[in-house]
């Protein structure tokens, strides 16, 4: 099963596209602030809009061998305690030496806020970025087909 944290995720045309040349079946999981209004025939499930009500979802439904795309690294680094296989809409597989890394980036950029320090936000997502995806996306899908 391919879990999506899809309430700001940019490749879901990809997801379904790829996982299927494998037969793996996809969840797009949203708040309902984010309920699509024309219909696709994707696979989603709505939640509450309380704030972690996405995360909480896929961490109780996940299980080892799943895969789940999300930028949240805190979602992500509580997945890989799991042995779920973790992978960022950019590309980006998270594994038990990229976490903390990213953990302590999140933290650094969490209290330079606080302390009214802003940056300028994330960088505008690329074809290199949706190109990166597909790889490593396809690379984890067909290693997984054999399991």
């Amino acid at each position: 099963m391919v879990y999506v944290d899809a309430d700001s995720c940019p490749v879901k045309e990809d997801i379904v596209e790829l996982a299927s040349v494998y037969e793996y079946e996809s969840l797009f999981v949203a708040s309902y602030a984010h309920m699509r209004n024309t219909p696709d025939n994707y696979n989603w499930k709505y939640v509450d809009m309380s704030k972690e009500a996405v995360d909480l979802y896929i961490m109780n439904k996940a299980k080892k061998h799943d895969i789940v795309i999300t930028q949240d690294i805190g979602l992500a680094s509580t997945l890989l305690l799991k042995n779920i296989i973790v992978l960022s809409p950019r590309g980006s597989i998270y594994d038990e030496s990229s976490i903390n890394t990213a953990l302590d980036l999140r933290y650094l950029s969490g209290k330079a806020r606080r302390e009214g320090i802003h940056s300028k936000g994330p960088k505008p997502y690329t074809e290199k970025d949706r190109q990166k995806f597909r790889k490593n996306f396809l690379r984890i899908l067909s290693k997984n087909e054999g399991d």
